[in-house]
This record gives structure tokens, sequence and C-alpha cells, in this order.
């Protein structure tokens, strides 16, 4: 079965080694919780707030072990008003979710009051 695994996650500041590790802590909590094999994941699609110009979410995460073959794909988030800063967020698509399976969706730092139902 195809499902979909969203997460978003806050960084402390717009510099290349704490948007990385952002994105690499966010991903890995989204796999383990999951369950995910990474050849089962179809793609991953970033989006980034304006604010986050150091580096793309895509060119990060290709750096790490075992991602060099995902589709990885980003856009920035749309500037609205009042929208919190400095987020990187993901849509993960991927196959072999067992019918009954629960999604864990994974917002670290500051992103999870985005999501207070997931609590």
């Amino acid at each position: 079965m195809v499902r979909a695994v969203r997460g978003a996650v806050q960084v402390e500041a717009d510099e290349k080694p704490l948007v990385a590790a952002g994105i690499t802590k966010m991903i890995t909590q989204i796999v383990d919780d999951n369950l995910i094999k990474v050849h089962d994941i179809v793609s991953i699609f970033f989006t980034v707030t304006g604010d986050i110009k150091s580096v793309n979410p895509a060119a990060a995460l290709r750096t790490e072990d075992g991602w060099a073959d995902t589709p990885l794909f980003c856009a920035q988030e749309p500037n609205t008003e009042g929208a919190m800063p400095r987020v990187v967020r993901v849509l993960v698509t991927c196959n072999n979710f067992k019918a009954d399976q629960k999604v864990k969706h994974a917002y670290l730092g500051g992103a999870v009051s985005l999501r207070p139902d997931l609590k």
C-alpha cells in the first residue's frame, strides 16, 4: 500500500550544518518510526521557508549514505504573513505500508506547534 508521511523541523539558524542536521534527524525519525526501507521510498518532497538559503534540503540529504538514488525535490514555501520562520517541511511517499499500519509523522523543534493534534 502506498502512503505518505509528513514532517517538519524548525532550525535554530540558517547555517548549513544546523539545517543539514535538522533534515537528517527528521528523515531518520520518519524512516525509523514507520519502519520504512529506503528502497521502498517513491520520492521525497521538501519545502523550505524563504529565510533558509544556506543549503538545499535535497542536496543535504543526498550527502548522507544511502540516499543518492532516492528521487528528491525541493520548493519554497509561500511567503505567508505570520508563518513560522526557518522551517523545512517534508512529504515522504513510500510503498509497502501494511493496511492497518498507523502513519507516524515527525514534527521536530519548534515545528511541533504546527501539528498540536499529533502530540
